[in-house]
């Protein structure tokens, strides 16, 4: 089981989060964040902090939003383990569904 991180985090990407990680395993993409399911250690340091309530445990997503457990886990599926998200840096893309989605006016 990992953390996940769901719709509220589209448009919004906090990184409070990212703050709080001790293992550097959320990584930003062009709309969103993603944890990586690998490297996350589930210490849960992530879910408080983030204002938006986006991120869950894994069997705690709402209904609506269980497809964001593939979603975090298929954004890496190009990308591997890279073994931390500073040392990567933004990346300039997503996964396709949060792609598809429609712009939060901002």
């Amino acid at each position: 089981m990992t953390y996940v991180i769901a719709e509220p985090c589209v448009d919004v990407k906090d990184r409070a989060c990212v703050d709080e990680c001790p293992v550097d395993c959320i990584y930003e993409g062009a709309r969103s964040l993603y944890i990586h399911p690998d490297e996350c250690i589930d210490c849960g340091a992530c879910e408080p902090v983030c204002p938006v309530d986006a991120i869950f445990y894994e069997d705690d997503l709402p209904e609506s939003w269980t497809i964001y457990t593939q979603v975090n886990a298929e954004f890496f599926d190009e990308l591997g383990s890279p073994g931390g998200a500073a040392t990567l840096g933004p990346m300039h893309r997503d996964h396709p569904l949060i792609a598809a989605l429609t712009r939060r006016a901002g």
